[in-house]
């Protein structure tokens, strides 16, 4: 729920500062120079990537109004033992590069901007060798896993001093939409959240009953989204999108939109607050969705499908109140639909976060969460899905990333004769 919010300059493309405005994100200021805490895939939750280092290296900052940057982020998946292919390792690679350009600067249009991306991605089924079917490594998604798209094309404009809020072209819903991993907004730096979790999980990005119909990371879409900052506290987002995906196609590789009858159309409010004394943040969001057209699936049909979400994260402790961000953070995430034909009908998913816990070490976070999804069976999937992780993230250098995660999943979807997994990831991230 962060809008009009400035970027940190070192690990901005990891999570925007939090604001007292829960504007749509995209305003490319730079107000602080901090390295923060950043999500397992900045790429998926970030409308604009990176920290513009690399424009800064060949000169583009010297004209007002361009920024160019990117990210890159590299894993390796071993499956220690159960799933479909114990002992066997997976490794994947993203990369983007982000160009955004300030209309009020180069063409004087207050309140535009313009963003341009590309993705390279080069992968293994990892999710596939251990049985998974909602995805413990997130970064890898539906085939091809080697793909390069234009990841985003789209146009924001602002009014009434981002009182509303348009983007139109190609995006991510997830930057919008069941993002519980962004940070919660407040005008004071000390009491912000930044990235709720790290966790890597497909369902820490997208709430699995919207798996299949919803667009995101790396099947982004096009589309019209809309936000109401209705107060410092509370806003409303509506947005309709190219629903195609829930027919199969690759949404992410089509550079133009297909009208054929399949819309995607969602909305959620969200309202922030603090609690207590110690003046702790949190947020809770909500929304719904519908999917327009005929689909089918695991031998069924049915002419679209709906579904209602809700999620929200909590400070719960303050090492250092007024002085820090060191502390406690918590999540929740719930979704159910209707859908006879997607993968899962019911999610439920919650997670813990620590902050600055280690000493010397005030940028690492640690964290553990758990995705529980009760599947559509009609496919032979087991009737649900768990999903346990724990992960530890070490700041490197500047804003590189190194974190590490194990995953558990004792009872894989894909069929009841499936044995639990149990695998670790070794991820590398790297914000230019």
């Amino acid at each position: 729920m962060h809008a009009a919010v400035g970027f940190p300059a070192l690990a901005r493309a990891a999570q925007p500062v939090a604001s007292a405005s829960p504007v749509a994100s995209s305003t490319p200021s730079v107000t602080s120079t901090t390295v923060e805490p950043i999500s397992s895939n900045p790429g998926a939750v970030n409308i604009i990537t990176g920290t513009g280092l690399l424009g800064r290296t060949i000169g583009l900052d010297e004209i007002p109004g361009i920024r160019l940057g990117g990210l890159w982020i590299v894993d390796a998946d071993y499956l220690i033992r159960g799933g479909v292919e114990p002992r066997t390792w997976s490794f994947n690679s993203a990369l983007m590069l982000d160009l955004n350009l300030d209309a009020s600067k180069l063409l004087d249009i207050p309140g535009g901007s313009l963003g341009v991306e590309m993705l390279q991605f080069d992968g293994a089924p990892a999710n596939q060798k251990a049985g998974v079917v909602t995805g413990y490594d997130g970064l890898t998604e539906p085939k091809p896993l080697d793909r390069t798209e234009l990841y985003e094309l789209w146009w924001r404009q602002s009014f009434f001093e981002d009182l509303l809020v348009l983007r139109v072209g190609k995006t991510l819903p997830t930057y919008d939409f069941n993002s519980v991993t962004r940070p919660v907004p407040t005008s004071d730096p000390s009491l912000k959240i930044p990235s709720v979790s790290a966790l890597i999980s497909t369902g820490t990005f997208k709430n699995p009953t919207l798996i299949g119909a919803m667009p995101g990371y790396y099947n982004s879409a096009y589309g019209v989204t809309a936000t109401y900052n209705a107060t410092g506290n509370l806003y409303l987002r509506y947005a309709v999108y190219d629903g195609s995906l829930a027919t199969g196609v690759q949404t992410g590789l089509r550079e133009f939109p297909t009208f054929d009858g399949h819309y995607f159309t969602i909305g959620e409010a969200g309202y922030s607050y603090t609690l207590g004394e110690n003046t702790l943040p949190g947020m809770v969001a909500a929304g719904g969705w519908v999917e327009t057209g005929r689909l089918h699936g695991g031998g069924e049909n049915e002419n679209g499908a709906e579904g209602f979400y809700t999620f929200g994260s909590q400070r719960l402790w303050r090492e250092h109140p007024g002085v820090d961000n060191d502390g406690v953070s918590g999540f929740f995430q719930f979704g159910i639909n209707d859908s006879r034909t997607r993968i899962a009908n019911e999610y439920f998913g919650m997670g813990f976060t620590g902050f600055g816990l280690i000493p010397r070490r005030p940028v690492d976070s640690i964290g553990t969460g758990v995705a529980w999804s009760w599947l559509n069976r009609i496919y032979g999937f087991r009737s649900n899905e768990a999903i346990i992780q724990l992960y530890y993230q070490a700041h490197l250098i500047g804003t590189t990333f190194f974190q590490p995660t194990l995953s558990y999943i004792p009872n894989p979807g894909a069929n009841p004769g499936v044995p639990g997994a149990l695998a670790i990831t070794s991820q590398l991230t790297v914000l230019f």
